[in-house]
Order: structure tokens, then C-alpha cells, then sequence
């Protein structure tokens, strides 16, 4: 009796000891992400000028359309063919007119045909067609498209 009474403290300091080492878990750990050491640099904006000067381009129809008729164009007008002629020559299927419409009854429509590569630049032939007065005034060419998005014709048909 006496031995057990002496193993009672040893069996309790085992039990406790056994509590303290219980199960442990885990956790898996992915791999980590290498931590950028150099501060990245951003593009900078375009001026207010540079802003301008490309907008003027993109609404500038005075290479798309007859010549005689752009001072009968009101501002509306010009800025309704040039969103039109960009659409059909950005979006546009080859054959299908974009139509358009503009003050005091001016209307036109652009029709495009299909992308031809040259020289690594996309172009296509266009045909802007504009009625005026109850007039059609219509002009043929092939436009490509430069580095920066806009259009610029290099062959007048």
C-alpha cells in the first residue's frame, strides 16, 4: 500500500503530462509571393493639348467625305460622320452600312470592306456617302490604321 501511495504523485505528474503533449495540427503552407524591389513606373497622362489634337483627329472627316460639301456640314454633322466612319472602319462587317444622321435633315452612311495587312498596317477601302440637300455626294478611298487608333486615307478613289 504504502508503493502506491508513492506511484500516486508519479501517475498524476504522467497524466498531467500527457495533457499538455496532445494532438498538434498543421496547417499547409502554399508557396509565398515573391514581394516586388522595384517601384513600378506608370505611363504618363496625355496633356489637355495632346487630349485636343487627338479628339480633332478622330472626329476630322475632311479626308472621308467630298470636299465641296464639308462647309455645308454644321458641327453636329461633321462629329455624326466621323463617329460613323470610325465605327465602320474599327467594327464595321465589309459590305454593311453604318448610317447616320444630322441636322436639317443631312444623313450618310459609311460602307467598308474587308481588312487587307500591308506592311503590317490594317486597311481598308471605305465608301462615305452623304446627302445634302437632297443630293447624294459620295467618296471612295482605302484608309489604315496608324499606331495611334485613327484613320488616315491614303488612296482617294
Amino acid at each position: 500500500m504504502q508503493q502506491t501511495i508513492r506511484l500516486l504523485p508519479l501517475l498524476g505528474a504522467l497524466l498531467l503530462a500527457g495533457c499538455s503533449t496532445g494532438p498538434t495540427t498543421q496547417f499547409a503552407q502554399g508557396p509565398t509571393l515573391v514581394q516586388p524591389t522595384t517601384t513600378l513606373q506608370t505611363a504618363a497622362l496625355p496633356t489637355p493639348a495632346q487630349q485636343l489634337s487627338t479628339a480633332a483627329s478622330l472626329t476630322d472627316v475632311s479626308s472621308f467625305v467630298d470636299a465641296t460639301i464639308i462647309p455645308q456640314l454644321s458641327a453636329n454633322d461633321r462629329a455624326q460622320a466621323a463617329g460613323a466612319q470610325f465605327n465602320a472602319l474599327q467594327f464595321g462587317r465589309p459590305g454593311a452600312p453604318r448610317a447616320w444622321q444630322g441636322d436639317k435633315g443631312t444623313s450618310g452612311n459609311v460602307t467598308v470592306g474587308p481588312y487587307v495587312r500591308v506592311n503590317n498596317i490594317d486597311c481598308r477601302d471605305f465608301t462615305h456617302t452623304i446627302k445634302l440637300g437632297g443630293t447624294d455626294h459620295a467618296k471612295k478611298g482605302t484608309a489604315c490604321r496608324e499606331a495611334d487608333g485613327s484613320w488616315t486615307v491614303v488612296n482617294q478613289g
